[in-house]
């Protein structure tokens, strides 16, 4: 009998209590893809500080930006190619590099921030510099090692919920309250 692995795409990390490393400490990261040669996923619970309206700005530096992309928040996606953009939505839009990821998609173009600055963009979404990426077996390793607890990705969590409650609930979608659990390590 020959058993497949088993793959955590369209799936939350959960970070656990204790994670030291301060790219992922209290993160929920969406997994936009995991393979046998590795995982690469966006953190969605960290607004970076910046807007749309900044973004905008650098790419059309010629045009102001609609008030309303002031209140579109730009997250952390992760510590790798954080000049580069990201943003997930769900599939139905489709831009000049959109890869479909199942009910959602990923789009990495400038046209898909164009769009949605001029009202033309999918209604839902999130936009990310940075994503986080794993080598092969990497995730694997960490799961059981504790680091991480691992959910389906649910939609109206990522493009619903403020980014503060993102964490809870994906946890308590397991039925687990990360406030009851410790922050210590160790083996009973």
């Amino acid at each position: 009998m020959t058993t497949h692995p088993s793959y955590l795409k369209h799936h939350f990390l959960i970070a656990m209590p204790h994670m030291a490393d301060p790219n992922f400490g209290h993160a929920l990261i969406y997994l936009a893809e995991h393979n046998a040669e590795g995982a690469m996923g966006l953190v969605v619970n960290r607004p970076s500080g910046l807007n749309l309206a900044d973004v905008l700005e650098q790419l059309r530096p010629d045009q102001m930006p609609p008030v309303a992309c002031r209140e579109v928040p730009i997250y952390t996606g992760g510590p790798v190619q954080t000049d580069r953009g990201f943003v997930l939505h769900p599939t139905g839009s489709h831009f000049q590099a959109t890869l479909a990821l199942g009910s959602l998609s990923l789009s990495t173009s400038q046209d898909s921030l164009f769009a949605i600055a001029d009202g033309r963009g999918p209604q839902r979404f999130l936009v990310a510099l940075g994503y986080a990426g794993w080598e092969a077996g990497q995730i694997e390793t960490e799961i059981a090692e504790n680091a991480w607890l691992s959910c389906p990705a649910d939609p109206d969590i990522l493009f619903d919920l403020p980014a503060s409650e993102r964490l809870d609930a994906a946890a308590a979608s397991l039925g687990v309250n990360l406030g009851l659990l410790s922050s210590q390590v160790g083996h009973a």
